[in-house]
């Protein structure tokens, strides 16, 4: 099982960005049982949970991202997204995706995208 991110880069203040994971070699099942997540990492700190979406569908914004961060996924294609706009310079962090089965007793985590966004 392989997650790989994408769509990280550099932006302006104020731009967007649309990160994707993609689950490959996991079976649909493990894919749809599992609690989906991004995290950001700064340099020294620990990751942490920016955005999360539940197998129900419940979602969990952190406070520094509410109202501009959007988590959503596609179970048929098993890819989970997360929507960035108006970004800021505090968002500049290496964004990881997390995928946690409960059922399957699995988590899974991408290799990372580098998000920046010059002050």
């Amino acid at each position: 099982v392989q997650l790989v991110e994408s769509g990280g880069g550099l932006v302006q203040a104020g731009g967007s960005l649309r990160l994707s994971c993609a689950a490959s070699g996991m079976i649909l099942s493990v894919f749809s049982s599992s609690t989906k997540a991004w995290y950001a990492q700064t340099p020294g700190k620990q990751r942490e949970v920016v955005a999360r979406i539940s197998t129900d569908g419940t979602t969990y914004y952190s406070d520094s991202v509410k109202g501009r961060f959007t988590i959503s996924r596609d179970n048929t294609r098993k890819r989970v997204y997360l929507q960035m706009n108006s970004l800021k310079p505090e968002d500049t962090a290496v964004y990881y995706c997390n995928l946690n089965s409960a059922s399957y007793r699995t988590d899974y985590w991408g290799q990372g995208t580098q998000v920046t966004v010059p002050g």
